[in-house]
């Protein structure tokens, strides 16, 4: 008997949960470079807050918190390229507005608006809901940029219990047999809404399953932006130089309930969120800036207050937002008008004009 193949899986973790620095900074974790980590990763959590508040008095639908989780989309938004694709799921906050959305935009699209997905640049794709189907989308958008011989790569995000979808191993298996260039970072917050990681999976790592589909495959703490951002530029390269797919597990928690639909203490002992509060991201984050100079409670008042004016002007502009019409639901469906809408078209004319009767009436 002999073995035919061996495999590791490494972990990275660059500043640990003491604040305290496990090996020397990469060359470009500046000062400069952590401050404005620091700054979106704020941004985002007070950002995250008001919008809980948003749903929580009925100024806003069901909403998905990514409390905890402000290192994973922050270090994807600040390693994304022009001339990338993002495809986002639903926990990506911090790298959405690091693409240039706005605030209220995001705001529309959790108010029920599909109109807040139409922002944004034009080849990264919206917001999904439904769990790993992105992953496919964007394993097929991978393949386009390879055929036509286009720079850049593709960037996908996914949960934890998205692992175990088969949309999720099949387009992993179509990255390994094309050599995409494909990142799919998974975000391990440790539960898939009440199903805890421990028992979704048999095996000890998510990265592992990038072996299977023959693709390079890494653990990184989720928690620690600094090694994050440094996993996905080492993705980046390895795409660039036609070495194909990366699949990155990244380790964080997920602080708050699965959406604001969610009580979590239902199945969540409060010991354990106590213990991942000791260890989040912004807190972590902070500690190493105060601790080198970088960063002082003067600077942390300003930048708050910054915050949260930003994130109330835009409240304010989402809340001004007229309401779009009901035949807006048939535009951007087809190239070309099919005939078979007039009927629909007319239904829903009569549809509205008898709700418009009984409501004056």
């Amino acid at each position: 008997m002999k073995t035919v193949a061996e495999y590791r899986i490494q972990y990275s973790q660059i500043l640990n949960e003491k604040n305290e620095l496990n090996e020397p900074l990469p060359g470009w974790a500046t000062a400069e470079w952590l401050q404005e980590a620091y700054q979106h990763m704020m941004l985002t959590r007070i950002f995250d807050q008001k919008a809980v508040a948003l749903q929580r008095t009925g100024q806003m639908g069901t909403y998905p918190s990514c409390l905890g989780q402000e290192a994973v989309g922050v270090a994807i938004g600040m390693a994304l390229a022009d001339d990338d694709v993002f495809v986002p799921y639903y926990r990506d906050q911090g790298a959405y507005f690091l693409r240039n959305h706005k605030l209220e935009e995001l705001l529309l699209y959790w108010g029920g608006d599909e109109r807040g997905s139409s922002f944004g640049p034009k080849q990264d794709f919206p917001v999904c809901v439904p769990i790993a189907t992105q992953v496919t989308h964007a394993a097929g958008a991978a393949a386009a940029l390879k055929l036509k011989g286009e720079s850049g790569c593709v960037m996908v995000t996914v949960g934890d219990g998205g692992t175990s979808k088969g949309d999720f191993m099949e387009s992993l298996n179509v990255a390994g047999a094309w050599q995409l260039p494909l990142i799919v970072i998974v975000n391990n917050n440790q539960w898939a809404i009440s199903v805890h990681r421990s028992i979704q999976c048999g095996a000890p790592t998510l990265a592992q399953k990038a072996i299977a589909a023959g693709i390079h495959g890494v653990q990184v703490d989720g928690n620690d932006v600094v090694a994050t951002h440094e996993a996905i530029l080492n993705a980046k390269e390895h795409a660039d130089e036609h070495k194909g797919a990366t699949l990155i597990e990244a380790i964080s928690y997920r602080l708050a309930d699965h959406t604001t639909a969610d009580d979590a203490s239902r199945y969540r002992e409060a010991d354990e969120v106590k213990r991942a509060w000791e260890i989040e991201p912004v807190k972590r984050l902070r500690q190493f800036l105060i601790s080198l100079g970088w960063w002082t409670e003067a600077k942390e008042k300003d930048w708050t207050e910054q915050c949260q004016k930003q994130v109330e002007q835009a409240v304010a502009r989402y809340l001004a937002f007229e309401e779009d019409t009901p035949e807006s639901m048939f535009d951007h469906l087809y190239s070309e008008w099919p005939s078979v809408l007039d009927e629909q078209l007319d239904i829903l004319h009569e549809k509205v004009e008898r709700m418009t009767k009984r409501h004056t009436d």
